[in-house]
């Protein structure tokens, strides 16, 4: 059954938090470093499920990686690179996405990879065909099995011309760390450009990557024959940041979140404070609180950055339970991102949700059955209940959920808040919240 963690609701969360690196870079740069032909040294690394994931794969596939025991820092080295079993692969990696992102790496350094089964949150398909496609435009060659995807290059990958038809994070990552060492140029029209994209090109310059990014979302990379290891202090999670922000407002409580960066967090920020949350911006890092009064509801829709990010949407819609009057949440990037809200309705949330676009703009989700879109009604008083986490982002909201509500909650599933919440337990007590862990 696994850990069962029981919340008593009802205490405001006060304190410091510190937020580590972004799990939407860490795992892609631990990935980046079998590229190198030297060791690479990742800095502030935190302790989660998809760090432990990729590193198993990597002492699979030959690379030996230390962690320093004081700083957390990773030292990789891939000198001994070699092919794994897939029984092992799948043993280390059915419950992670990041797998399908070892190809290009692996193909460059070992001539083949394999992908087993792909698990993940259960927020939506995620189909893997986008970063097939890709792989196929650089010249792999892909043999779908019973056990899985094997990949390989028998001429080396080559550059191309790729056009994306949505500005995907996991497919821009696969151009960028295939087209780094193949021949030639590779272009890729309509990119990912979140920061954890750009911190990741960061990255591979370091290693001697040749990559340019331009308007209009183009990024052009000019392939070369070897790169060297890196050194790279890896990006503060704003996707954390965010959380603890909403907790603050959940729980009429006051969080200063250590090492959040206000540049990464416009569009959250901008959010809000239209809701009626505040914050002050400091050197160190940025205080979320509720200032008192009422919450202000509002329309809003999710986007590809810089808009408003969807693992933002999740714990946003529990402060909006308690905003005066009628909220409107359309969810243009995942289709299926509001099963959550079930668990939300039992604690006695007033959430409905619909199959149309209820937004400014259809999407590309509209008229397709998915529940895409939702109206939250508040404020209402939010009571204990026993909740099964569903994904990542959708159990913290559960966690916040039941930190403010009134009387006892159970909750169930909490390895999935593992995967992207470093020592989240502990970070509650430590903001005061009345928590106990068993098994």
């Amino acid at each position: 059954m696994g850990k069962i963690l029981t919340i008593h609701g009802g205490v405001p969360l006060t304190g410091t938090v510190r937020v580590g690196g972004a799990k939407n870079l860490v795992p892609k740069a631990m990935v980046a470093a079998l590229l190198g032909n030297t060791p690479s040294v990742l800095r502030n690394v935190p302790e989660i499920k998809d760090v432990s994931v990729v590193r198993s794969l990597l002492e699979l596939h030959g690379v030996t990686v230390t962690r320093d025991r004081e700083t957390g820092d990773l030292t990789m080295d891939p000198s001994e690179a070699k092919t794994a079993s897939n029984r092992a692969i799948d043993a280390h990696a059915g419950d992670s996405r990041i797998p399908i992102l070892f190809c290009g790496p692996l193909i460059h350094s070992i001539g083949q990879a394999f992908i087993p089964d792909l698990g993940g949150c259960r927020i939506g398909d995620r189909p893997i065909d986008f970063h097939l496609d890709v792989l196929r435009e650089f010249g792999a060659e892909v043999h779908k099995g019973e056990e899985g995807i094997r990949i390989s290059a028998p001429n080396g990958l080559t550059g191309a011309k790729l056009d994306l038809p949505y500005p995907s994070v996991g497919t821009t990552e696969q151009v960028l760390l295939s087209a780094v060492r193949a021949r030639g140029v590779t272009e890729v029209r309509n990119a990912a450009i979140e920061p954890e994209i750009l911190d990741l090109i960061a990255l591979l310059q370091k290693m001697g990557a040749i990559i340019s990014v331009h308007r209009d979302r183009i990024i052009r990379i000019q392939g070369v024959e070897s790169l060297r290891g890196y050194d790279h202090v890896a990006l503060p999670d704003r996707n954390e940041a965010a959380s603890w922000a909403s907790a603050a407002l959940v729980t009429k409580g006051d969080i200063f979140v250590e090492d959040a960066q206000q540049r990464d967090l416009t569009a959250f920020l901008h959010v809000y404070r239209q809701i009626g949350g505040e914050f002050e911006v400091k050197h160190n890092g940025i205080r979320f609180y509720h200032p008192g009064g009422e919450l202000n509801p509002l329309i809003l829709e999710t986007d590809v950055h810089p808009g408003f990010m969807t693992d933002w949407q999740q714990p946003l819609v529990v402060a909006l339970t308690q905003a005066t009057g009628v909220s409107v949440i359309h969810e243009t990037v995942y289709e299926n991102r509001f099963g959550f809200t079930e668990a939300l309705k039992r604690m006695g949330a007033t959430v409905q949700v619909h199959t149309d676009c209820l937004g400014s703009t259809p999407c590309r989700f509209g008229h397709r059955n998915f529940k895409h879109s939702a109206v939250i009604v508040g404020p209402v008083e939010l009571k204990g209940a026993n909740i099964d986490i569903p994904d990542l982002r959708g159990g913290f909201s559960h966690l916040i959920a039941a930190l403010a509500a009134e009387g006892t909650s159970t909750v169930t599933g909490i390895e999935i808040i593992n995967r992207g919440y470093e020592h989240f337990t502990e970070k509650l007590r430590k903001l005061g919240a009345n928590v106990e862990l068993s098994e």
